[in-house]
């Protein structure tokens, strides 16, 4: 009940609900709800029998306070009632039984605090102020309350069998064990529900629910679809029938995307083999490297001309590419990044002062990323750079470039590494009559 889920969907439950046996209890605990901001309504007769009844129908509360004094069997009952109550629930139980191995199963069971009736008002405010402070605060069950940033890796095979899915779930696992991670694995294979069933668990429903419906994907949806594989790993799959086309114009996954976000340090997403087609001018480097499914053998130009001529494409595609363009838009929009050098703004300052016909040149590393992430192109033939990681490729492209199209402006950005591979070129710049300024960007890196 009190599992270690984020608290970013508990603004979607009902704060405080409160299921009591007598009226003595009812009336102490009225005047401290509305003391506390709650409905008074919300305070039921019942005790634990009537809370598992409702809770197995409604979404749980917040903070639940439950009487056990009609229970004979004080902690079996209190499992029946976790099996109904939502994860991130805090629950505080009340009874009539002085027993500190009772009090110390219950505790061991996922309660909060267990009140010895009969019990005050200061007992009873503090029980519940302490259970909003618990709410408040880091849910992680290590205590660790680092702010981790979420971290969302997506696992994609190029054919069916190559282990995607063996990686995915079993680094998921490993982040939740050996990490101590709150992690979820979205299981994308919804015909087959593989990493649901490497983990011994049952595919459910909750994945099929989320496509079919994603206005229904919120914060507890996620908590009841998702099925744990341990404390700190959830699973979201399905296993639809073969011949059930499950078609979506991707804003279930865009919507799950952001609530795993807000529930998860860490997302796990096995992406199913994909179609593959490979388009290139040479047919001698088709399948030389992966078998695709359709192999063509035509320039860019002609088989963009041939798409073109197929006319639009049928479905959701226009919303699909918005929400893709938004994405990459975030993705690429400038950030600040550690050390007084700003590689961002450089970048926007280039793209906001050159002209459009400037010519870019990299070679291979890590300090490429900030020109392909960050720049925007606004002609064809603006940048020259390697296609298999070559390093120290950028400063002879650069003077290439330079003789090729004198009148265009010639930018070449190299780490250190990559700038001394090929510096010596330089000299040959120098002997053409090239001019040239450096600047080094391994700080960048």
């Amino acid at each position: 009940m009190n599992a270690p889920f984020s608290p970013g969907s508990t603004s979607l439950r009902d704060p405080f609900q409160a299921f009591v046996c007598d009226d003595e209890t009812s009336e102490l605990l009225k005047p401290i709800a509305t003391e506390l901001g709650w409905a008074q309504e919300k305070v039921n007769k019942g005790g634990l029998q009537n809370a598992v009844q409702s809770l197995s129908v409604s979404a749980s509360p917040n903070i639940l306070f439950v009487d056990l004094s009609e229970s004979s069997d004080p902690l079996n009952d209190i499992n029946s009632l976790a099996e109904v109550c939502e994860p991130g629930t805090i629950v505080i139980a009340a009874g009539q039984v002085n027993d500190v191995r009772l009090y110390r199963d219950l505790l061991s069971s996922g309660i909060q605090d267990y009140l010895l009736k009969p019990f005050n008002t200061d007992q009873l405010r503090d029980a519940l102020t302490q259970a909003q402070m618990v709410l408040a605060g880091p849910r992680n069950a290590d205590g660790d309350e680092q702010d981790r940033p979420h971290v969302m890796t997506a696992f994609i095979g190029t054919r069916g069998g190559v282990g995607a899915s063996t990686l995915a779930s079993s680094i998921a696992w490993l982040a939740s064990t050996e990490q101590n991670r709150l992690t979820a694995l979205l299981d994308l294979d919804v015909h087959f529900g593989t990493d649901a069933l490497a983990l011994d668990l049952e595919p459910g429903r909750g994945l099929i629910d989320a496509i079919e419906n994603p206005s229904r994907i919120d914060g507890l949806f996620i908590e009841r679809a998702m099925v744990k594989a341990n404390e700190k790993l959830a699973v979201l799959s399905a296993e639809a029938p073969i011949n059930q086309p499950m078609l979506t114009d991707g804003s279930a996954y865009y919507q799950l995307e952001e609530e795993l976000r807000n529930a998860f340090e860490l997302s796990m997403i096995d992406i199913p083999r994909q179609t593959l087609i490979h388009v290139y001018p040479g047919a001698d480097e088709i399948g030389r490297v992966y078998q695709p499914d359709f192999a063509i053998a035509c320039s860019p130009a002609a088989f963009v001309e041939a798409l073109a001529a197929g006319g639009p494409v049928a479905g959701g595609w226009q919303a699909h590419s918005a929400q893709a363009r938004a994405e990459f838009e975030r993705w690429s929009a400038p950030r600040k990044s550690p050390g007084a050098i700003q590689m961002c703004e450089i970048m926007g300052w280039l793209d906001a002062h050159m002209p459009p016909d400037t010519i870019y040149t990299n070679g291979a590393g890590n300090f490429s990323v900030w020109l392909h992430r960050f720049h925007r192109y606004r002609r064809f033939g603006t940048q020259v750079a390697p296609v298999c990681g070559s390093m120290g490729y950028g400063v002879p492209a650069a003077i290439a470039a330079a003789l090729v199209c004198p009148d265009a402006p010639v930018i070449c950005i190299a780490g250190d590494g990559d700038f001394q591979m090929s510096c010596a070129e330089l000299a040959t710049a120098q002997a053409l009559g090239l001019p040239a300024h450096g600047a080094d960007t391994s700080c960048a890196c």
